[in-house]
């Protein structure tokens, strides 16, 4: 009986792990796309761009959120920047984000 209880633990833990790893690499995601933004907007302060990317995505779950930030954001300046531009560029971000944070 030890056993099932060691291994319910054992997938307890990796699941914990996952969800702080995937928390963590959609933060990071989230703030090299708010440094791409930014680039693309002529944003003085990058950093402070890129941070308000980031809590752009506790509004709600998902990434729609951050979506709806950059599209709108990038509206309101007369970015030119197809919706489709912008989903490529959070999935490449996102390979990037989950490489780094693997590697730290």
């Amino acid at each position: 009986m030890a056993s099932m209880e060691d291994r319910g633990e054992g997938f307890e833990k990796k699941f914990a792990l996952d969800a702080e790893l995937k928390f963590k690499a959609e933060a990071r995601r989230n703030k090299l796309l708010g440094e791409w933004a930014a680039e693309a907007l002529g944003e003085a302060d990058k950093e402070a761009y890129a941070k308000s990317v980031v809590m752009a995505d506790f509004e709600e779950a998902g990434d729609e959120d951050v979506f709806r930030k950059i599209r709108g954001d990038f509206d309101a300046k007369d970015v030119a920047m197809s919706d489709e531009d912008i989903r490529s560029k959070m999935h490449e971000l996102m390979a990037i984000a989950v490489e780094q944070v693997q590697n730290t």
